[in-house]
């Protein structure tokens, strides 16, 4: 113990050391800290101007609109008053972050990165002349604030051949420059924003949710983990030998502690070395390749196989006698290696579900996978401490029996589903319709159909006995998988099956697009019941609507026919894109307007056809990496982080057009817009400020 004190210590002088460093290092100054470069646009008499500002990573400049009482120091934009323009509504910048920070006991409202601030006006000039303002901001990290800086700028504006007729010039003068609407176009614009920001107004923090439930999805793992046969007959003798194992009941109480700790420190001490090592980064983007879904759909094949009863997957005999070897020193030392024989002997049990965990927390990168095995060794480690600190709770758990073979053939059922899943990823990806909607459906039904029979009793593997009679538990689950079941059976005829939705691949990408006999939900196109017309250049997408797979040949038939256009960024093997194009897209209030007030562009990031070599290129993404770019799907990749710095999906974006970006009304994706009612209010937004509703 004297030891673990001692590196305890050290670790954290190392810590404290790195603070005093962060702290006085070297001075830093807003201008290295921020770069802002000024440009215009310019499309006759309207002009807007355009501050494309990056932030160093970790730092932050706040937001022009800051809550009440906040001591942070709002940016501004301003444009020196003159003569040759009128100013045309306020700030137009992207939708801040918003964090609470405790110990400010504040909202901070910034932006962060690589993003663009603009200033619309309009010129009164029919000469060219000089435009000049300022922008001043200030930026902030987690520990402090740095004094606000101005960057001055000036831009050349062309003249315009012939003033519009309806331009007061006279008030010029009397503008005030400011961040709040000078015109009744601004006004408008403003309520539009400002519907908008309410309806997107909580803060987005992607990655931590999706490591909490991770966190979740992984306890839960190992609560199942423990009432499999190589782990659950485990607990009462182990918890025994601690508790009644000596005289000293105190040190018995400690030891079964410190036991539960070391298979805790043993699991997450895995997660933590493939955080460090990078792997997690690696395979964050596994659900797109093809090659990896295909091993993975071997691997929990094979883990299906083993659950049922096909053979055993044992860790080699060797690894596990050297770790009993030790365990018998005793101390602290036997401790841990008494912990490490029971990971190491029961992962013919845990380690199907430990390589599901792994597969599926590799997808959201290596703070996932460090948070999924700290939640799974948690919950593995946990009860051997509680039941040692509460011996008589042992009398109230079931006792060992062929229940045991039931959750394991049960496991192994589940496996054999969801393998179907990364096949099925694999097939999307390569765009092979080899296992369309209604074959994975047959499989899933098949499987499930399976797994309620043996809950019954009535279908039997290799280590099952032939119950007596049904317990109540049993009888219960097994009448839910069988209601499952039949609740699959009509999407093999078309119908969306919005429960599962994000598993099976989408309605479009099957045999019968519109469903078998004219059961499916493809075939009411519209409220009116007419038939789309067919337009070149698309595809059948979701619900039944045609969609473009090409954002240039979207924007051309937008600009032709004069709608705006609604942006897709998804993706073949993106859960989230399925959830919302069948929960929500749906909806009345919603599926009108998609498919008659907008062009649709979906622009698939996985897709894998190869561009023509005349097309290949290496673009600079906004964090200064390089990417070359070979395949469609790279392509619309490439683009959205390049023109909205972001990677997820799904992601929408409102263009007006003419092709303009809509900024006032921001984004919409599964975070912030999965209620069907905000995801109709930003569509409607967008309508109002294209001027088509």
């Amino acid at each position: 113990m004297l030891k673990f004190k001692t590196v305890l210590l050290v670790l954290i002088s190392i810590l404290c050391l790195s603070n005093v460093q962060a702290q006085f290092g070297a001075i830093e100054l807003p201008e290295d800290i921020v770069k802002v470069k000024f440009s215009i646009e310019q499309k006759g008499e309207d002009v807007t101007v355009v501050a494309d500002v990056t932030t160093k990573k970790g730092w932050h400049i706040n937001a022009s609109k800051l809550p009440a009482g906040s001591f942070g120091i709002p940016t501004t934009f301003e444009l020196n008053k003159s003569k040759d323009f009128k100013l045309v509504g306020g700030i137009i910048e992207p939708k801040p972050i918003e964090h609470y920070d405790k110990m400010a006991d504040e909202t901070l409202v910034y932006h962060e990165g690589s993003f663009k601030i603009r200033r619309k006006i309009k010129v009164l000039s029919t000469s060219d002349f000089v435009l000049k303002g300022s922008f001043n901001y200030q930026t902030c990290n987690e520990v402090k604030c740095l004094p606000d800086y101005t960057y001055e700028f000036s831009l050349n504006v062309k003249g315009v051949e012939k003033l519009a007729e309806n331009v007061d010039t006279e008030e010029v003068d009397e503008t005030v420059i400011s961040d709040t609407a000078d015109t009744a176009l601004a006004d408008t614009s403003d309520k539009v924003t400002s519907e908008a920001a309410a309806i997107a107004k909580k803060p987005v923090e992607e990655e931590q949710k999706s490591n909490w439930v991770i966190f979740l999805l992984a306890f839960g793992s190992g609560l199942i983990a423990l009432v499999t046969p190589c782990v659950f007959p485990m607990i009462p003798m182990t918890v025994s030998f601690f508790t009644k194992g000596g005289t000293n009941r105190k040190k018995g109480l400690r030891d079964a502690i410190i036991y539960g700790l070391c298979i805790l420190g043993i699991y997450t001490g895995i997660g933590l070395i493939v955080k460090l090592t990078g792997t997690g980064d690696y395979l964050n983007n596994i659900s797109t390749n093809p090659v990896l879904n295909i091993i993975f759909f071997l691997i929990f094949f094979i883990f299906a196989l083993s659950f049922l009863g096909a053979f055993e997957i044992r860790m080699p005999s060797k690894l596990v006698n050297s770790a009993d070897a030790k365990a018998d020193k005793g101390g602290f030392i036997g401790i841990f290696f008494m912990a490490l024989v029971l990971v190491l002997v029961s992962f013919s049990c845990t380690g199907p579900i430990l390589g599901s965990l792994l597969i599926s927390a590799s997808t959201e990168g290596g703070n996932a996978i460090l948070a999924g095995m700290f939640g799974f060794g948690l919950a593995l480690g946990l009860p051997f401490a509680v039941f040692a600190a509460f011996p008589s709770l042992m009398e109230s758990l079931p006792k060992s029996g062929g229940w045991l073979n039931t959750v394991k053939v049960v496991l192994g059922l589940f496996e054999l589903a969801f393998a179907f899943k990364f096949l099925s990823n694999a097939d999307m990806a390569l765009q092979a319709h080899l296992l369309e909607r209604e074959l994975f459906l047959a499989i899933w039904i098949a499987v499930f159909g399976v797994m309620a029979l043996n809950l019954f009793g009535i279908v039997l593997f290799p280590h099952d006995d032939k119950p007596e009679r049904i317990g109540v538990g049993r009888g219960v689950f097994g009448t839910f998988v069988l209601m499952f079941v039949i609740y699959m059976i009509p999407g093999l005829f078309g119908h969306p099956l919005k429960i599962i939705s994000a598993f099976p691949p989408p309605l479009h990408y099957s045999e019968a697009p519109n469903g078998f006999m004219g059961g499916g939900n493809n075939m009411h196109v519209n409220s009116t019941d007419e038939k789309l017309t067919y337009i070149e250049g698309t595809h059948l997408g979701p619900q039944g609507i045609y969609v473009f797979h090409d954002l240039d040949k979207a924007k051309a038939y937008a600009k032709e026919v004069g709608k705006p256009l609604f942006v897709d960024f998804t993706g073949h093997n993106c859960v989230n894109c399925r959830k919302m194009e069948m929960s929500v897209w749906g909806e009345p209030g919603i599926l009108p307007m998609l498919r008659n007030d907008y062009v649709i562009a979906s622009l698939y990031v996985d897709e894998r056809t190869p561009l023509p070599k005349e097309e290949h290129k290496t673009v600079t993404y906004p964090d200064g990496s390089k990417r070359e770019i070979k395949t469609v799907g790279q392509k619309w990749m490439a683009e959205q982080i390049i023109s909205y710095h972001i990677a997820s999906q799904p992601y929408y974006r409102v263009l007006t057009p003419e092709g303009e970006d809509v900024e006032e009304i921001g984004s919409a994706s599964y975070e912030t817009h999965r209620d069907p009612k905000e995801f109709q209010k930003w569509l409607e937004s967008g309508l109002k400020l294209t001027g088509k509703k």
